[in-house]
This record gives C-alpha cells, structure tokens and sequence, in this order.
C-alpha cells in the first residue's frame, strides 16, 4: 500500500486520513458523512479527494462517494473495515442526559426554539440543544457548574441551560449582538435566573469590573489564531487565579494540526494546561434558524458542488485549567479584520 499511496504523492501525515477515508467507504457515502469520519482540515480533505479521483482509487459523482477497483483492493490488501465503532446512543460524546437534567433540558429545548436566527456578518452559529445540555453536564461532572460562570458570546443559550439546573451562582454573558443580549435577559427575567447579558464587542478594551471576578469562562471562538488569542484572552481575563477553567470548542475542519500546536501553545503562555478534550462533542446540526442557511456562501460546499445531508461539523470540546496566574495575551483593545475571523482554512465560514 505505501507503493501506492507514494506513486499518489500522499504527505506522511496523510496517509492516516487516506485510511479513514477508505474505511468509512462501504458501498457508498456522501461525502459530507465522509467528512465527518476524518479528522483533517477541509482543504487538506478536498486536495486528498481530487487526489483519490485522479488516481481512480474512488469516484464521486452527485455528492456519493464509491470506492472503484483499484480502491476496493487497496482496502481490502490492508483490513481497512467498515466498522461501527463509535456509541449510537451517545452519539460518540460519552454523555447522555441524565435523569436529573431531563426536565432542565425540555425546558431548555422550549426556551432555545424562539431563539434569534443566527447572523451572517458575526460568524454566528449553535450548537445542538442535546450538546448544550451535554456541555453542561460536563462542567457539573468537573466540580465546575456551582461557581460564577463567564460566556463569551452565547449563540448556543449556554447561560440560560446552565443557570436553569439552580446550581450556577451567577453567569454573565458578553455579546455584540443586540437580539441576542435582549432575548437572554427576558428569558432569565421571566424564569428568576440568575443570568445576566452584555453587550460588549471583543475587540473593545475589557472593562476592568468584570476582570479577575470568575472561576470558569466557556466560549466558542472563531478558529483563526488572531480569533483565538483575542476570545481566549477575553474569557483568561475573568479569572480569579489558578485553579479556574475555561471551555471552549475546537474543530479539525477550520484548524490543521499545526494551528493545534499554535493553539496549545498558547494555552500554556496563558498559564494553562489542557485537562480534557473530547472529538466530536459537540455538533452543529443543518437548521434552519443555524448558519447552514449561508451554505451557497461556504468554500467546502463551493468546492464540493453539491448542498449538505449530513450534520457534518462538530467540535472537540477543551478543558483548561489555570496552573500559573492567567495571563491573557490580548488585554487592551484589538481592531477586527477580516483575518480575525477567516483564514485559509476557513472553509465552513461565509465568504
């Protein structure tokens, strides 16, 4: 096999993806399921893709995926299986929703279906409901949901998911949209939570009275590392000292493994080591108030020709903890371009 994948001009580092590819390849997949079982970044996918067609390994027409000759011997002469392997019930997370969160979580469910329709020009988008609960249910397993909780930027509603479990002591929210500070302050108002929105546009100077005053900040950044280091920063900058945490969510579609080793290594300039990170925690699922409505608007679909049928991007889910007195990189105030929120990689953001 490595005869063959050199005559492809495969990079060492992609040949473990040329083997998820071949083995989630049964009959036939669409090839945004066939996204969703790798772990490179869009553009790397892509490239290895054109690749596979022009050496006849695989055809794709019409959005499928089907292995031809050549591949489905290359498959066979190394065991790759077609094997299930990930939990259906948990759907790979390792979390369900217990029985003492199920009434949050319907009421969660209620409050999330009147929720703003997400917006083009913040990169806005959320999470399932299912995966908001999970994430709460993971701080509450880390000792970390009975304390005072920062979010910034809340598309998700995680503030109002959290806050109505009665275990939070308070959750403030920072939030540049408008609608979104307004729809979260009504709905913590009308359930007596203690939940309290902003609006505050990260590229501002941090106010000085929300600083050093929180033991867990959770966020979703944009996945550029310009993004990264301004909303890490953002969230370091709430916390009282060591011990306190953060969360955020990471993707290996919009981030290469080199701007993983970017990324951790700011986390630990920061004064942070990962604790946990989870694959495909959380996922973002095709609704119609989501940003799946931009889909003519995103590269991978550009490229690919053809509209998504499968909930396809998902996100690792980290946990930091501080070991050293936080220190955030970004601290007084840093302008917004167009690098802040696209790169490269940016393959599932709207252009």
């Amino acid at each position: 096999m490595d005869g063959e994948i050199e005559e492809l001009k495969i990079k060492p580092e992609m040949k473990r993806i040329f083997n998820q590819i071949l083995q989630a390849i049964d009959t036939e997949i669409s090839i945004y399921k066939l996204i969703d079982c790798q772990d490179a970044s869009l553009p790397e996918f892509f490239n290895l893709i054109q690749e596979m067609v022009n050496a006849e390994i695989i055809e794709l027409k019409n959005g499928k995926v089907r292995l031809k000759e050549k591949g489905k011997k290359l498959k066979n002469e190394n065991k790759l299986l077609s094997a299930k392997v990930r939990c259906n019930e948990c759907e790979g997370s390792g979390y369900i929703i217990a029985n003492e969160f199920k009434d949050v979580f319907k009421e969660y469910k209620n409050i999330a279906k009147d929720r703003p329709e997400t917006v083009e020009k913040y990169d806005q988008g959320f999470i399932s409901v299912e995966g908001v609960m999970k994430r709460v249910e993971f701080l509450y397993e880390r000792g970390d949901l009975p304390t005072k909780i920062f979010v910034v930027g809340d598309d998700d509603l995680f503030s109002l998911a959290s806050a109505l479990t009665g275990i939070p002591k308070k959750v403030t929210v920072v939030e540049i949209d408008e609608r979104l500070v307004d729809f979260i302050n009504k709905k913590a108002d009308e359930y007596s939570l203690p939940v309290e929105a902003i609006i505050y546009d990260v590229q501002k100077a941090f106010p000085d009275e929300l600083k050093k005053k929180y033991d867990v900040f959770v966020t979703d950044p944009v996945e550029t590392i310009p993004g990264l280091k301004l909303f890490l920063s953002r969230g370091v900058s709430t916390l009282k000292g060591v011990g306190c945490s953060g969360y955020f969510g990471l993707t290996t579609l919009e981030a290469s493994r080199k701007k993983w080793y970017d990324i951790q290594m700011i986390i630990h300039e920061m004064g942070f080591i990962i604790t946990d990170m989870i694959r495909k925690f959380s996922v973002y699922p095709e609704e119609d108030k989501n940003f799946f409505r931009f889909q003519d608007k995103l590269p991978i679909v550009k490229a690919l020709g053809v509209n998504i049928d499968w909930n396809w991007y998902k996100s690792t889910l980290y946990r930091i903890e501080a070991v050293q007195n936080p220190k955030p990189i970004v601290e007084g105030e840093m302008i917004i371009d167009e690098k802040v929120y696209k790169d490269d990689e940016s393959w599932a953001t709207p252009y």
